[in-house]
């Protein structure tokens, strides 16, 4: 029986934590390949610091994909988060560009030839998962987390506060009754400022965006509201400390409140199983929570280089399955190909559509309609509720 009553926390970091301007410029190269051609591979790497980015990684795009193409994009990336300052400027900052032409090793293990249908690129695990706590079927200390972030970034963007830089992080942490989220604990939110900027108007600021995104009732006691706990924060994003590609993997799922199988997302074309198959695991996850078999629903996929079909297909709707999880685990691959071209037909992901899931996570996103986050649909809900006659 899974624990009833408990904290749990989570956190996130904004656009322009250092990691997450990573991560931007890396998929809004993903982008660039897969808007020259939808059959791209590519495996990005960005590193950030003080006024200087470096790109590293392998592609197989068109010759019009080229090493300035991929630089300005990474200008545009950084100029759209906001980072105009003396440490970290988009128009001044250096950007070296050191990528290369994808392994013929990995090509052949992963193209479709023949008899042969396309390969995963990679061994590997990957997880999906979703619950009811929240009307977009995510736990709720990440959403919440996530969107406290976003409502300051969408006023920073809008130009309602001038005193706020790019840089930010929140942590939330939510007390569970009967297995359920009823309030916060406490609140933490650091965020980056101008020099003069008074730490009680951030703290008045950043309270009203809390309060706004936080369910009625829910704000934590005042003791526990933590606004720039080291009462500074002028110096941020990669001028403060060096950012990676990949390097919150936590962040961009599931907050910690379900497993992760260790593969980054951000930076890899669709072919490549860890970003593509745990979209397609939390697509799988949220169809069977939103047709009502199950209030939490947990699904690993496992993978092999050059090995098209998955290895194995584990479902666990953690006690709250209303249905068998192994005929439940056979409907599922019945209503889903879950091949690499599979995943990505289905889901439609060779489109430029990955710089927008560079921050505030992954999953619990409105889909678009140009396509992005078609991970988030529940298009499968009908065919799960006939095939249980639910």
């Amino acid at each position: 029986m899974p624990k009833q009553n408990y904290i749990f926390t989570s956190e996130s970091v904004s656009e322009g934590h250092p990691d997450k301007v990573s991560d931007r410029i890396s998929d809004a190269i993903v982008d660039l390949c897969l808007a020259a051609d939808p059959q791209a591979r590519v495996a990005l790497e960005t590193l950030c610091t003080t006024n200087h980015i470096t790109i590293a990684g392998e592609v197989r795009v068109p010759s019009s994909v080229t090493p300035e193409k991929m630089i300005e994009a990474a200008r545009q990336a950084v100029k759209e988060i906001g980072y105009e300052q003396e440490g970290f400027d988009w128009k001044t900052a250096k950007v070296e560009c050191l990528v290369h032409a994808q392994s013929a090793d990995i090509a052949v293990g992963v193209d479709q030839a023949g008899n042969k249908d396309e390969g995963a690129g990679d061994q590997g695990i990957m997880f999906g998962f979703a619950v009811n706590e929240t009307a977009e079927l995510m736990p709720a200390p990440i959403h919440y987390s996530h969107a406290i972030l976003q409502s300051l970034a969408d006023a920073r963007h809008a130009k309602d506060v001038d005193f706020l830089g790019p840089d930010a992080k929140s942590q939330l942490s939510l007390q569970y009754v009967d297995g359920k989220p009823v309030g916060a604990t406490s609140v933490v939110v650091s965020t980056q400022h101008t020099e003069n900027a008074d730490q009680e108007t951030i703290r008045e600021f950043v309270r009203k965006h809390v309060l706004d995104v936080l369910p009625k009732g829910w704000m934590c006691p005042e003791q526990e509201f933590y606004v720039n706990p080291t009462g500074r924060f002028v110096i941020g994003g990669p001028d403060g400390d060096t950012g990676l590609t990949g390097r919150k993997i936590i962040v961009d799922t599931y907050g910690g409140a379900a497993p992760h199988g260790g593969g980054a997302f951000s930076g890899k074309d669709p072919t490549k199983v860890d970003r593509s198959a745990a979209y397609a695991a939390r697509y799988l996850a949220k169809n069977v929570v939103g047709a009502g078999l199950a209030d939490r629903c947990l699904i690993q996929l496992a993978y092999a280089i050059g090995v098209s079909k998955p290895l194995a297909v584990y479902v666990d709707t953690q006690g709250t399955g209303q249905v068998d999880e192994d005929k439940l685990s056979k409907v599922l691959q019945e209503l889903m190909n879950l091949t690499p071209r599979g995943i990505r037909e289905h889901l439609k992901l060779n489109r430029p559509i990955y710089a927008r899931t560079s921050s505030y996570g992954h999953f619990g996103r409105e889909p678009d309609g140009a396509g992005g986050f078609s991970w988030e649909r529940l298009d499968l809900v009908e065919a799960l509720e006939n095939a249980f006659d639910v």
